[in-house]
């Protein structure tokens, strides 16, 4: 069997609002000659073309998938929510929370992201498929039941975990998110739960502001069970390999997951417009292949990853073509233009060091010991 690579031409039809960058078009704020938002559809279609060009589909399972249904939904959302997006959605959109326009339609486009990540886990799940990804828009990771915000419509992540649990018997799920923004919205959704593994590394201080500390571990029956890796700006490969080594897969081996989903955005890559991280299309390689290695020890190999963020419409298609050749274990590759740059650019012995030193301190105070195992 092959990768599954879930993915739909209607999920970059998806538009925001009339903004430059991200600030309201109006006033002393001009609009772009571009279009507005950051996130943008060019990210993912963009990776869809170099996969064409490359060959890369030849060894991939590419597959389609139905919308999440309001049943679906409704496992993580309030109706009262989902009764206001679809209102919305069916004159001329409109926008809800913080900085999460869309246009006419933009309920259904939602839906089936949610879909593609509630597909490629069930798909994984029940062995229909070894692994699997989801090329997921808009993403979902910020999104909190009652309150979008990030760019984010629907818990994308939540919405799949919990429709498998109610419909396939899902177990333990252990979340890792390395989008370089904070989880707050799947951090939120499980935060008092034991069943899910949330685990968050993120450029500290980057959006949102006030949520990610390292001190937030959970509450009640889920106490223990969420871990922050704040990161400083200009963390960089060696980092980023530290905190997978010394926090991220000791708690996999503690916890010991049914299922393993990653939050897997590419905007800690060195060219991105939204963070100051350095990281490379190797560091998501070999996070791939270091994640993909426990799932196979832990879980039967039993992994899917969903798209997050990424707003570097240049380099986000060499960074995912680098992390699905490491899930598929493919011998196509996409030679990144930047690596030689990014390379030459990575944190100085002197500052290494110190992140080094932040990883091990991290990683003393993040200890298993309160994550059982199952």
């Amino acid at each position: 069997m092959n990768t599954g690579f879930f993915w739909d031409e209607r999920c970059f039809w998806h538009s925001g609002g009339n903004y430059a960058f991200t600030l309201p078009v109006g006033g002393l704020v001009q609009p772009l000659a571009a279009g507005g938002f950051p996130e943008s559809p060019e990210t993912k279609r963009r990776l869809i073309n170099l996969m064409n060009v490359t060959g890369l589909p030849r060894d991939l399972d590419m597959r389609g998938a139905d919308p999440a249904t309001r049943t679906d939904l409704l496992r993580v959302h309030p109706a009262s929510y989902l009764d206001e997006f679809k209102h919305l959605s069916d004159g001329t959109g409109g926008e809800l929370g913080r900085r999460t326009p869309f246009g006419s339609g933009g309920y259904e486009i939602a839906a089936l992201s949610a879909g593609l990540s509630l597909a490629a886990v069930e798909a994984v799940w029940t062995g229909a498929l070894p692994n699997a990804y989801a090329l997921s828009r808009p993403p979902g990771h910020h999104c909190l039941p009652d309150f979008p915000n990030g760019f984010c419509l629907l818990a994308n992540i939540a919405i799949a975990i919990e429709s498998a649990k109610a419909n396939h018997g899902l177990g333990r799920v252990a979340i890792i998110d390395w989008d370089v923004h904070h989880g707050n919205g799947t951090e939120g959704i499980f935060y008092d739960r034991s069943d899910v593994l949330t685990i968050s590394m993120h450029q500290e201080g980057n959006y949102p502001m006030d949520t990610g500390a390292l001190i937030d571990r959970g509450k009640g029956a889920g106490e223990g069970y969420n871990l922050n890796v704040p990161l400083p700006a200009g963390a960089g490969h060696t980092a980023y390999m530290a905190v997978m080594d010394q926090i991220v897969l000791p708690a996999l081996d503690a916890y010991r997951p049914d299922m393993i989903i990653v939050a897997c955005g590419y905007d800690a890559s060195g060219v991105d417009p939204l963070a100051r991280m350095l990281a490379t299309s190797d560091t998501f390689r070999h996070m791939t292949l270091k994640t993909k290695a426990a799932a196979e020890h832990l879980c039967s190999g039993k992994l899917v990853l969903v798209h997050e963020g990424g707003y570097s419409e240049v380099h986000v298609p060499f960074c995912a073509h680098a992390t699905l050749e490491a899930l598929s274990g493919s011998d196509i590759t996409a030679p990144d233009p930047l690596t030689e740059v990014l390379d030459a650019r990575q944190p100085s012995a002197r500052f290494e060091g110190f992140l080094l030193e932040l990883v091990q301190d991290m990683a003393q105070q993040l200890s298993p010991e309160a994550i059982t195992p199952g």
